[in-house]
């Protein structure tokens, strides 16, 4: 519970309210994480936040957290400019199914800032580009200045070895991208739904309907994981703010199988 004190070595802006922080330790193995953990990042004097760990974690060194600003903790983050300090506990929770996922299709779905914790699995996934078949990686913003990581998605783009599909709920006259809800891209996707797993990360009523347009297109629930963001206190399953029908999603996640929390998914004000 007591957390380690960390400084600030460079502030970067996404969005209009979305930022990146970067945090530099003397001793990489005391950051090594997994794609899809998370950290709690401590603003004294303000209280904790759990925010997904968003940097590479082949670079364990350069501790990176992608973080929009939305409420005391987040906004108290945001004022933080270099050489200014922070607490941080973790890495905690569950991974993305890499090693699943190896000589499948990988099939990356987000929504808004959803996109930063699947930004360390899909730079995993790249650096072993060889290990996997078809990456596809769907994308949905509010709107083109809201669109995260742009320039690295022009050069993951560039590439030429990931299909990626990025929509925008509304846009001016200058958007020349698909404008929509990200379930309609999973139709233009090219990848074998009988042998592909999808990672899934955003608003949860987006990976709801997610899950179906996946399932019409053949791909089973049981290849689908999600990660869940629920109010997360203490990060040890002490608290219990973020329980989840029987499961704790700091400590059992936050990345589930599908199927294993599918049945919480329609559960009414849960």
């Amino acid at each position: 519970m007591l957390p380690r004190v960390f400084t600030v070595a460079a502030r970067h802006e996404e969005t209009a309210d979305t930022f990146t922080l970067e945090l530099l330790a003397e001793d990489a193995a005391d950051l090594a994480f997994a794609p899809g953990q998370f950290n709690m990042l401590y603003a004294f004097g303000r209280g904790e936040s759990a925010i997904s760990i968003s940097g590479d974690a082949a670079e364990p060194q350069r501790l990176v957290h992608t973080i929009r600003a939305v409420g005391t903790v987040t906004r108290a983050l945001a004022e933080l400019a270099p050489g200014a300090q922070l607490g941080v506990r973790g890495p905690y929770g569950t991974a993305w199914p890499l090693a699943a996922a190896r000589g499948r299709d990988v099939v990356f779905v987000a929504g808004g800032i959803g996109l930063a914790p699947l930004r360390p699995a899909i730079l995993e996934v790249l650096a072993a580009r060889r290990d996997y078949g078809r990456v596809v990686l769907l994308y949905g913003a509010r709107t083109p200045g809201d669109v995260l990581y742009a320039a690295e998605i022009a050069r993951w783009r560039a590439r030429g070895d990931i299909e990626i599909h990025v929509t925008v709920d509304a846009a001016g006259s200058d958007w020349r991208g698909n404008v929509g809800v990200v379930t309609q891209l999973v139709r233009r996707a090219g990848f074998d739904a009988a042998h592909a797993l999808a990672m899934l990360c955003g608003p949860e009523i987006m990976m709801r309907y997610t899950v179906v347009e996946l399932g019409r297109a053949g791909m089973s629930p049981n290849d689908v994981h999600v990660s869940l963001e629920r109010n997360m206190k203490c990060a040890i399953a002490f608290c219990g703010h973020c329980q989840y029908g029987p499961e704790f999603i700091c400590r059992d996640g936050p990345v589930f199988p599908y199927d294993r929390v599918a049945r919480w998914f329609d559960a009414r004000e849960l």
